[in-house]
C-alpha cells in the first residue's frame, strides 16, 4: 500500500428531524475488521499527536467534534486532509508517518484501528521510518 491508498472515505449519513445517524461498519465501510477504537480530546492548543508509524495496522481516523488536520507521509511524498465532519474520515494505511495538529478548541477525534495495540507495531522515529521505507534522510 502507498500513499495514495490512503483517502477520505465519505460515510453514509442518515438525516432526519431527530437528528443525523452515520454507521461504520469494519469490513464493508471500512477495509479492514475493528480489533480498537480509541479517541483523544482536550488537545491543548498548538499541540500535535501521532509522530509515528505503524508495519501493519491499518487506521480510520474521523473528526466526531471540531476539526484537525491529518498528515501523511510516505517517505517521499507529503499529504495534508483537513477533517471538520463526522460522517467522512481519513483511512491511513500501513507504512504510513502520520501526525495529527492543527485542533480546534473542543475537537474530538475517534480512530479505529485494525489491530490490538502492539508497541512492536510502532516506528516511532522518522529517521527510522525512512530507512524502512529505502527512502533517503533528509
Amino acid at each position: 500500500m502507498a500513499l495514495q491508498d490512503c483517502r477520505i472515505i465519505d460515510l453514509d449519513k442518515i438525516a432526519e428531524q431527530r437528528g443525523n445517524l452515520t454507521v461504520i461498519e469494519g469490513g464493508r465501510t471500512l477495509p479492514f475488521d475493528i480489533r480498537r477504537v480509541y479517541y483523544l480530546y482536550d488537545v491543548p492548543g498548538g499541540a500535535e499527536r501521532g509522530g509515528h508509524a505503524h508495519k501493519n495496522l491499518q487506521q480510520f481516523i474521523v473528526a466526531m467534534s471540531g476539526s484537525f488536520d491529518v498528515v501523511l507521509h510516505d517517505g517521499q511524498r507529503e499529504r495534508r486532509f483537513h477533517l471538520n465532519r463526522s460522517y467522512f474520515g481519513v483511512y491511513v494505511c500501513p507504512m504510513t508517518w502520520r501526525r495529527l495538529d492543527n485542533f480546534s478548541s473542543g475537537s474530538v477525534c475517534l480512530v479505529l484501528a485494525s489491530e490490538h495495540y502492539d508497541e512492536s507495531d510502532y516506528i516511532r522515529s522518522f529517521d527510522g521510518f525512512l530507512a524502512a521505507t529505502g527512502a533517503p534522510a533528509p
